[in-house]
């Protein structure tokens, strides 16, 4: 078990929440883990997930990767705020792994009476100790989530979280684990391949209406990505000949990554339903998100910058699905 912080590990400083319980102070509040498995517990780091950035996906991975050998599976506890994007984020810096990497945390402290985490902390390794359990998925509230398809939906709910356009891979209840979707079989031998680089210059920009494109111009020279956020299935205001098409060229032109996607949490985006996006989808070499999570989206557009510069391979690696993360 990796502990890194979160609401799960936090305590009343006087001055709100901040996280405290160590590692092994955690697992000693779920006693009834031990017969499941033989547990390992390191502590990462203790921080409020807000404060949790790529470079800490990067260390996570990394720990993992040590450890790869020694472990039949890993279990991260993690704050929910932010979790959605680490489970995306590992999803690409630990790709085909025949061992199981599940991310879990709770709305509340797990030293409360009246909290989730000691259910959720129990389910996180009752899936890890399933010998068909793979690859990074999240587990919150009886729900097992693939990695690059969980959203946090809900700010105080105890089922704060959902899978995406996609089926939840199982449920656990009462102890038992039922799958919904056939595990993926590994050959014998099979090893993970991790990633060690990340490109974190990367802006999201949600438009609303009448927004003009003095923030996308003035931002250029400060990132190597924009994820831009329109309406509906998508387009762009003003069209292919309007402001923000044309600061969008002029990202293009400085050798700069640009994805569409929709402020839509559900059925993705569709460019070429509407001439506002379907002209501007022709007319420059930007990509689409479709049905992926913005999660999913931004921890991709960083792991693929990380590993190329080259715009064909850049877009040939975004729309190359891993773990189900984009489905068109």
């Amino acid at each position: 078990m990796l502990a890194t912080g979160g609401t799960i590990a936090s305590k009343e400083s006087g001055h709100g929440l901040s996280p405290a319980i160590t590692s092994e102070e955690i697992l000693g509040y779920v006693p009834a883990v031990g017969e499941l498995c033989q547990v390992e517990a390191r502590q990462l780091m203790n921080l409020d997930s807000t404060n949790i950035t790529p470079s800490h996906w990067l260390e996570i991975a990394k720990a993992i990767q040590d450890a790869y050998q020694d472990y039949d599976g890993f279990v991260v506890t993690h704050g929910t705020d932010t979790m959605a994007y680490t489970a995306a984020g590992l999803s690409y810096l630990i790709q085909d792994s025949p061992k199981p990497i599940v991310i879990t945390g709770s709305q509340k402290s797990i030293c409360l009476d009246d909290t989730d985490a000691r259910m959720n902390l129990y389910n996180s390794f009752l899936y890890a100790a399933d010998r068909d359990s793979h690859d990074v998925s999240l587990v919150f509230d009886g729900r097992v989530i693939l990695g690059t398809r969980a959203r946090k939906e809900r700010t105080k709910s105890y089922n704060a979280f959902s899978s995406v356009d996609y089926p939840e891979v199982a449920v656990i209840r009462d102890g038992k684990l039922i799958r919904y979707l056939a595990p993926r079989s590994y050959s014998y031998g099979a090893e993970p391949v991790f990633y060690d680089n990340l490109e974190e210059r990367v802006l999201l920009l949600t438009l609303i209406p009448g927004m003009g494109a003095e923030a996308l111009r003035q931002l250029k020279d400060s990132y190597q990505a924009v994820i831009l956020q329109s309406f509906g299935v998508g387009g762009l205001p003003g069209g292919s000949a309007g402001a923000l098409a044309q600061a969008m060229g002029e990202w293009l032109e400085a050798g700069k990554t640009i994805v569409m996607m929709t402020q839509v949490p559900y059925e993705g985006s569709d460019m070429s339903v509407y001439q506002v996006g379907q002209q501007v989808k022709e007319k420059y070499q930007l990509m689409e998100a479709y049905n992926m999570t913005l999660e999913a989206a931004t921890a991709k557009l960083m792991w693929v910058l990380g590993q190329s510069t080259q715009p064909s391979q850049i877009r040939e690696m975004f729309y190359r699905p891993v773990q189900h993360d984009v489905i068109c």
